[in-house]
């Protein structure tokens, strides 16, 4: 189960950081969005308002500390919101297009580890 949580955790932590950086660093310009739609009008108000650029850094630094072992459970922490953000971006902005693919694996990878990690996120309950 360790070497399985190290890969998840890894490839986890290796998604974020790679989406982080191709925006931090401005690598790739992704197509506009629908002129007026919804998701038009997010992405309008998120990223000049440099929104975007502080969620990055956090999906930057929860990459990296997911990436690392002994730091994972507080990767998980910081990447939890994130993830549950992208999902409702995705099924409440984007009325579900982009959904499969990318943010359900994503999702589906951060449960796993809080899964094989349960026991020490119980403690956040008590």
């Amino acid at each position: 189960m360790k070497i399985a949580t190290n890969i998840v955790g890894g490839l986890l932590g290796f998604l974020f950081i790679a989406f982080s950086l191709i925006v931090l660093l401005n690598l790739i310009q992704p197509p506009p969005p629908p002129a007026g739609s919804l998701v038009d009008l997010f992405m309008k108000a998120f990223v000049p308002s440099g929104w975007l650029t502080m969620v990055k850094i956090f999906e930057l630094t929860g990459g990296i500390l997911v990436a690392i072992p002994k730091t994972r459970n507080f990767g998980l922490l910081i990447l939890g919101p994130i993830i549950i953000n992208i999902l409702a971006f995705h099924i409440l902005v984007a009325k579900g297009e982009g959904l499969v693919g990318i943010p359900l694996f994503i999702a589906f990878l951060a449960l796993f580890l809080l899964w094989a990690e349960r026991k020490s996120f119980l403690g956040l309950l008590h």
